[in-house]
């Protein structure tokens, strides 16, 4: 928020973090100057010439309204520019011999800059001679040749102008006499036949209400009173306050408002607060701040004694309040500026009484938009010096002070003779209701409301920073200092931080009070707010280091963020209440947590699970700060709080709160709580504590498919790592023995589990098996390998059960790390010779999982678990015992990878590409060709390579084509690149193949073995939809860029002769429409090749031009139709005529009878047999 031009209007209450907001930074403000000065100087100097080319006027316009449209947001950097463009535009239109077009074209452009730059300013650049009003006048005529009032009630920006236009005129010297009556008569005439309820009583209420304000704003004060008072009936009459239109209710307060300004005679406030002066030269003439005496009033002058306030301004005071608690914020806006204004020409006493009326917004029956409407209020009050010091401190007068007393809701003001009490003012403190607004939230359904009013209340800070001296604020700098940097780092909303942080700035720059200032803005500047993480975790502890501010901090976490609406925020401000309980443990130990236990025996379901995790966080940072000073945990937890967190569980448990949507949380939380108290070391050892504990892990495991999918990941997580710590610090009687008591069956337990039904199940105890410590494996590896590798192979009633394969291929991985490696141990013990090569099989086998379903290809999800198992596994054997890699697990390893990081989607092949490159500048052994690799992929070359863009990675992988030991694997995963559905994968796959393949063309040995390797892969995969397809596509393309042309020359290759086989048996019988027409093309394609092979696959294609598809019979007629164009040689030219007449006349969607027939006479003409018609075997049932 830019202070300086107030706060922001129509902030939206809830809305979420600015789309990513970690990293998102604002774009406003980057502009210096007005940089296409020069192109629009000869944009405007071609008007003239080229005016009457229509397609110039066009592009003309467009190309002004695009470089004036990038100066919305700073206008200000026009200015010195403007003149030079109004003349050259102001030329074209005094200029008599101008055509009305090339006028109406320059008004188009001056309607632009006016846009832009706003017409207060562009206003005082208009020609304002005496010989200019005659043409202006014909201009209205021309344009329109009723009366000007017919403006005035217009739907388009004309209203606006017109508005201001009569507001000029009507007001003039020699015109008011004569027209403002009559005008102002037809206006409130208008005004009140007119309905908000209908959409042509919207535009003319609109037009009136602007026109009216401007004229009781330029209007002279002694011209404009005597028809106040009608004006302020007929504004009441029209009840504007009901009326839905934002706009409409906008207006009527700003009508209010001049006319409660008409009503009170121009005075500059002689009891206001002023600071210094705003000439710097005169404030700097002042010898010190400190002999400065604030220039400020409190007692009643003289002058205002006998000063009469009209009754008409009690109503326009109260509409003012009124328009406070609008529910739009322009409304709310204009309503502070009116009391601010109006409050500088009332008396003390009377002004003071409006103050009070402005700090009733601040009670909490009021909603939201009277706290923002009253910070708006108390900001422009504040900055007019109109609330004086004494309203700061406690809200009232001096006591016994006699004054004259405005009764809200009275018909007048009323004088009553009244002394001032300590009751009437109680409560009513600008600083503390200021402070309250700092941390304002209400919550609404799933939401909250209020940062408009917390951005509000920074803007009230950030005025009254410019308004006090620094001895006036200096009794609460500590607390304005504390709330605001506790709004710059735990706000929710990006907007309030920034805004904090701008007042704050502020604060310390004019006032110098405030502690560590220019450290903490250093530290907090705009941009680092930005970001919502680094604020909690990052800033806080920073500023936490400062003493002045580590307990408001930790105060606020613990009674407005932990028990926050949005997860996100609780779990935030837990780890912030990590890392700053260690900067006040004494503090922390003896308030917050007799705190935080109470919370959480709280009804409320944030506020209990806030509460736990923040137990568990803080236990957790007082004891490690306990360890780190050598010092017992009993000198920061006592008996009472270790007792009150070993009995948080039981306490939940007994109220059944581990059920239902609110039991997720909990769950969530109590396994954080586990976690970090057995991380502790708390002294639970034997405790039953323990049997609880166990019980809900395995609970929370088992019932994981009854948790929400959105939490289901977290909370798995959370009772995994719960179950970690736990087993490490209370299973063991000593270091490394396992705690037989009750333990026997825990591993027996989770393997039976893996054999559930259900998914989620699977999941989570696979992962709690991986999880499980070393001493806790070690004699039950075997059986643990084989729980999960049958886990990850795939039946036919399992076989979408992706993510229960992808979390034991991790559980696995994490297994073989936890147990070590050693090529002699026991298979029961660690990995060695006799299960390294089945643990990599299970691996391996995985890569090759290509499952989907309605949710996509959640094979992917397992491919990645297994790259980055093997990755994890392979490090440990090659740092360890490298002669357990084998050379043939190893090369299996490398293609395998090779082949996922050739394929189709960018993060999976990204991913592979890093492990593969990973593997090779380890200390792997046995790494296929590993010299080739390296100098293929430079270390230096390859970190900057983005291998999730296709025009980087596919250049870079199709280099493996030629090396044979890779061929296969790669050519297998770029068949589906090359014949996939995104364009640039596509299109860079192609790109990279056709390179490779233009290297080898004239190398008949290179391609051979290339050929070789197609056809291996087109027959391994025969059938196999998922390549077969793909693979016709890339042929198709392949031989149509002529990739095979060196097999021309020889009839009958073995090459064609085994690719038509392949394409035949791939198509036979089938009825899927793509196969067959990618088939079709092939088959075309394989035209080219002379020989037996031509005569087959012409037969082919006549077979399939009566294919009982209508669509198959129609591509097949199109693409041979192409084929004999492009082969001259196919089709003898004695015929060629006939046979293109035939494929081009023949309706070939028609019926099979009739489409045989031409079928058959183009096999004629081709000299190709004509297919036979196998007869049905009708056979009766009864044998006939």
């Amino acid at each position: 928020m830019d202070l300086s031009e107030g706060p922001l209007a129509g902030t939206r209450e809830d809305a979420l973090e600015d789309g990513p907001e970690d990293g998102a930074l604002s774009r406003g403000g980057v502009l210096e100057a007005f940089n296409d000065s020069a192109e629009t100087r000869a944009l405007l100097g071609r008007l003239q010439v080229e005016f009457k080319n229509r397609t110039f006027w066009e592009s003309a316009l467009q190309r002004f309204r695009v470089i004036m449209d990038k100066y919305q947001e700073q206008p200000h950097l026009l200015d010195p520019h403007l003149e030079w463009m109004m003349t050259l535009l102001l030329e074209i239109v005094q200029d008599e011999t101008s055509p009305a077009d090339l006028v109406h074209l320059a008004f188009k452009f001056l309607y632009i800059i006016t846009k832009v730059r706003g017409y207060k300013t562009v206003l005082r650049l208009f020609p304002h001679e005496v010989a200019d009003v005659q043409p202006v006048v014909n201009m209205f005529t021309n344009q329109n040749p009723k009366d000007h009032e017919s403006y005035l009630v217009v739907s388009d920006k004309a209203r606006d102008a017109a508005a201001v236009l009569v507001s000029k005129f009507v007001t003039r010297p020699d015109v008011k006499q004569k027209k403002m009556a009559d005008f102002l008569d037809w206006s409130l005439c208008t005004l009140a036949c007119s309905s908000f309820k209908t959409i042509e009583g919207v535009i003319a209420m609109d037009g009136m209400l602007q026109a009216l304000a401007q004229i009781f704003k330029h209007g002279k004060r002694e011209d404009c009173v005597p028809y106040a008072a009608t004006v302020l009936r007929c504004l009441d009459h029209c009840r504007l306050s009901d009326s839905n239109h934002t706009l409409l209710r906008k207006l009527g307060v700003k009508l209010v408002q001049r006319l409660g300004l008409a009503f009170l005679k121009p005075r500059m406030a002689k009891w206001r607060y002023q600071r210094g002066c705003r000439s710097l030269a005169t404030n700097l003439q002042v010898c010190t701040q400190s002999q400065r005496e604030p220039q400020t009033h409190a007692e009643t002058s003289d002058s205002e004694e006998g000063y009469n306030v009209p009754e008409e301004v009690e109503s326009v005071t109260e509409q003012l309040l009124v328009g406070l608690k609008d529910k739009d914020t322009v409304v709310r806006w204009s309503a502070a500026k009116g009391i601010g204004r109006v409050a500088g020409r009332l008396p003390q006493e009377l002004a003071d009484d409006v103050v009070g009326s402005v700090l009733d917004c601040f009670s909490f029956q009021e909603t939201d938009n009277a706290w923002h409407g009253g910070c708006l209020a108390l900001a422009e009050l504040g900055r007019r010096g109109l609330l004086l010091p004494l309203r700061l401190a406690d809200g009232c007068l001096p006591r016994g002070l006699l004054f004259v007393l405005w009764v809200p809701g009275c018909q007048s003001w009323k004088p009553r003779v009244s002394f001032y009490t300590e009751e009437y003012g109680k409560g009513l403190r600008v600083v503390a209701v200021i402070l309250k607004a700092l941390t304002y939230e209400e919550k609404r359904g799933a939401c909250s409301v209020g940062a408009n009013v917390r951005d509000a209340a920074c803007y009230v800070c950030w005025a009254f920073a410019r308004a006090y001296e620094p001895q006036e604020l200096k009794p609460f700098v500590a607390k304005i200092s504390s709330a605001l940097v506790i709004a710059t780092v735990f706000d929710r909303n990006v907007n309030c931080r920034r805004a904090a942080s701008a007042a704050f700035q502020e604060n310390v720059g004019r006032q110098g009070t405030f502690p560590h200032g220019i450290d903490i803005l250093t530290t907090a500047d705009y941009f680092a707010v930005g970001n919502r993480a680094n604020c909690f975790l990052v800033i806080s502890m920073f500023i936490a280091g400062f003493p002045e501010y580590t307990q408001p901090m930790i105060d606020h976490l613990l009674t407005m963020k932990i028990n926050h609406w949005d997860g996100v925020i609780r779990e935030l401000s837990v780890k912030a209440l990590h890392n700053l309980v260690q900067r006040a443990p004494e503090y922390s130990a003896a308030q917050v947590f007799p705190r935080l236990l109470l919370m959480t025996r709280s009804p409320d379901l944030h506020t209990r699970h806030g509460s736990v995790l923040a137990c568990a966080e803080v236990a957790h940072s007082l004891c490690r700060l306990a360890m780190q000073e050598d010092r017992p945990i009993a000198d920061y937890l006592d008996e009472t709080v270790v007792q009150g967190l070993k009995q948080i569980h039981q306490q939940l448990y007994d109220r059944q709160l581990y059920r239902g949507l609110g039991g997720e949380l909990m769950r969530q939380a109590v396994c954080v709580l586990i976690e970090n108290l057995s991380l502790s070391k708390m002294p639970f050892r034997g405790d039953t504590v323990i049997d609880g504990w166990q019980w809900l892990i395995n609970d929370t495991l088992r019932n994981l498919h009854l948790i929400s999918s959105h939490s289901r990941q977290q909370i798995k997580e959370a009772a995994v790592s719960a179950l970690a710590a736990l087993c490490s610090e209370y299973y063991t009687e000593e270091p490394g023995e396992v705690d037989s008591i009750g333990q026997e069956g825990l591993i027996e337990q989770y393997l039976a589990e893996l054999q559930s039904p259900e998914e989620m199940t699977r999941c989570g105890f696979s992962l709690a098996l991986g999880a499980l410590p070393g001493f806790l494996l070690r004699g039950r590896l075997q059986r643990v390998l084989a729980g999960l590798s049958s886990v990850t192979r795939i039946s036919p009633k399992d076989v979408s059960f992706a993510e229960s394969r992808r979390d034991a291929l991790k559980a696995i991985a994490r297994v073989c790390q936890t147990v070590g490696a050693r090529a002699e141990g026991s298979p029961n013990q660690v990995v060695c010779r006799e299960n390294a090569s089945q643990v990599y099989c299970t691996l391996l086998d995985c890569l090759s999982d290509y499952t989907t379903d309605s949710r996509g290809d959640v094979g992917a999800w397992v491919r990645e678990a297994a790259m980055t198992s093997l990755m994890d596994l392979t490090l440990l054997l090659g740092r360890d015992q490298p002669e357990l890699i084998e050379a043939p697990i190893c090369q299996r390893v490398m293609c395998c990878l090779a082949q996922q990081a050739s394929e189709k989607i960018d993060h999976f092949r990204a991913h592979a590409a890093h492990v593969f490159m990973t593997l090779l500048y380890s200390a792997v052994p046995n790494v296929p060709h590993r010299e080739e690799l390296e100098k293929l992929f430079p270390r230096s070359e390859v970190v900057s390579v983005n291998w999730t863009a296709p025009s980087q990675a596919f250049p870079c992988i199709t280099q493996l084509l030629g090396l044979p030991t890779y061929r296969y694997h790669v050519l297998l995963g770029l068949t589906v690149s090359v014949g996939g559905l995104t364009e640039s994968t596509v299109r860079y796959s192609t790109q990279s193949l056709f390179a490779h393949m233009k290297g080898i063309q004239n190398d008949p040995k290179a391609l051979e073995s290339f050929s070789g390797t197609l056809l291996q892969v087109f027959e391994d995969n025969l059938l196999n939809y998922r390549v077969s397809v793909p693979l016709l596509k890339m042929l198709d393309q392949m031989l149509a860029n002529g990739c095979f042309d060196i097999f021309t020359t020889e009839e009958d290759h073995p090459f064609c002769v085994k690719l038509l086989a392949l394409c035949k048996a791939e198509i036979s019988k089938s009825k899927d429409v793509q196969k067959l027409r990618s088939s079709i093309a092939v088959f075309c394609g394989m035209a080219q090749f002379p020989g037996s092979v031509r005569r087959k696959v012409l037969l082919q294609l006549l077979l399939l031009l009566c294919h009982p598809f209508p669509v198959i019979r129609k591509t097949t007629a199109s693409q041979v139709y192409e084929m004999v164009l492009t082969y001259s040689d196919v089709v003898g030219t004695h015929v060629l005529e006939q046979v293109m007449a035939v494929l081009s006349g023949t309706a070939w969607d028609a019926e099979l009878p009739l489409v045989r027939g031409q079928r058959n006479h183009l096999c004629d003409l081709l000299g190709v047999p004509r297919p036979q018609l196998v007869p049905k075997d009708w056979t009766w049932r009864d044998g006939r």
